[in-house]
């Protein structure tokens, strides 16, 4: 993940508490990019969460090795593409993890995602076959946790995502694990490229080949309110839009018609007041949503709000590592 001057301290204890020792499969390395000067109380906190996550270990799990801590600190905000691609850098196993510093990872996250890429590698799957990023369902809040809201899913892979893919990003990023590798060799993400950087690695990705898979069970508290449906809106945001669409066109990645759908939907969905906005995004993400079972929906808690270390798997654990944010 990285961090920047305005996340708040709360968010952020709260993201790296989730995506540790709430874990029932905890990450071996967490990687934290600073993205400039930060306050004070927050700087303390990093250079002090290293012997913070090795006590929360020691107390509640004294036989089990606590992650690694890494914090690249950066003299100055560069923004999110480059704060990512440095903290790659840093990233020393096969698989990294991404998770935003104001979201919550549920304690099933890593234990639910990891086998998919474990489970290939046992089975001596062919290349073609080898799956580069994972994702999966998240779900809203806002404010209080335990209150979360609306389920945001997305096609699970193959020929429908690909289709998906064309119209809107097809992994929500705060939940995507992938393959290092797979990544570096699609050159990182992309730097001042406006808000889509994410979306336009994962162009990179199909264009190269890369397989996708998202997983229907909501994995990611993702931390929505009012100002954040204000930032979909206006002229500026449609701009970029209209520039990211050109950008797949020339790729290749669209074709004339998509490109003139896409923009003329974005068009429509960007410029209307934030109240219409809002009620047609929920209704938008309400009908590409299906029915989940309540297993799904309300995946249980880790006891006392710590992972289940009965559930720890070694060797996944082994090959882990939770990457970097923004």
């Amino acid at each position: 993940m990285s961090v920047y001057a305005g996340n708040t301290m709360r968010e952020l204890e709260r993201a790296v508490q989730s995506g540790t020792i709430e874990q029932q499969l905890p990450p071996s390395q967490v990687v934290i990019v600073r993205d400039g000067p930060v306050p004070e109380e927050m700087q303390r906190y990093l250079d002090s969460l290293q012997s913070t996550v090795a006590v929360w270990f020691a107390v509640e799990y004294p036989l089990m090795e606590p992650p690694t801590v890494t914090i690249v600190p950066l003299e100055r905000n560069h923004g999110l593409a480059h704060a990512l691609n440095v903290g790659l850098k840093y990233c020393e196993y096969d698989y990294v993890a991404r998770a935003d510093c104001d979201d919550v990872s549920l304690p099933n996250r890593f234990s639910t995602i990891m086998p998919h890429f474990v489970g290939q590698h046992k089975a001596g799957h062919a290349s073609d076959d080898t799956i580069d990023v994972v994702g999966s369902a998240i779900r809203e809040f806002q404010g209080d946790e335990d209150h979360p809201g609306q389920v945001r899913l997305l096609p699970a892979e193959g020929k429908e995502l690909e289709r998906y893919a064309r119209m809107q990003s097809p992994v929500h990023h705060p939940s995507a694990v992938f393959r290092k590798a797979a990544v570096l060799d699609a050159g990182g993400y992309p730097e001042n490229a406006g808000r889509f950087e994410d979306y336009l690695l994962w162009e990179r990705m199909m264009l190269n080949h890369a397989h996708f898979l998202n997983v229907p069970q909501p994995l990611v508290l993702y931390r929505t309110n009012q100002e954040a449906y204000e930032r979909r809106g206006g002229f500026a945001m449609f701009r970029e839009e209209c520039r990211l669409q050109w950008r797949f066109l020339r790729d290749g990645f669209t074709n004339a018609w998509e490109f003139v759908r896409n923009v003329v939907v974005r068009a429509a969905y960007r410029v209307t007041p934030t109240a219409i906005r809002k009620r047609a995004y929920h209704a938008l993400v309400e009908r590409h949503n299906v029915t989940l079972g309540d297993d799904q929906l309300h995946p249980p808690p880790a006891p006392h709000g710590r992972h289940n270390p009965a559930a720890v798997n070694d060797a996944a654990r082994t090959n882990a590592g939770s990457g970097s944010e923004g």
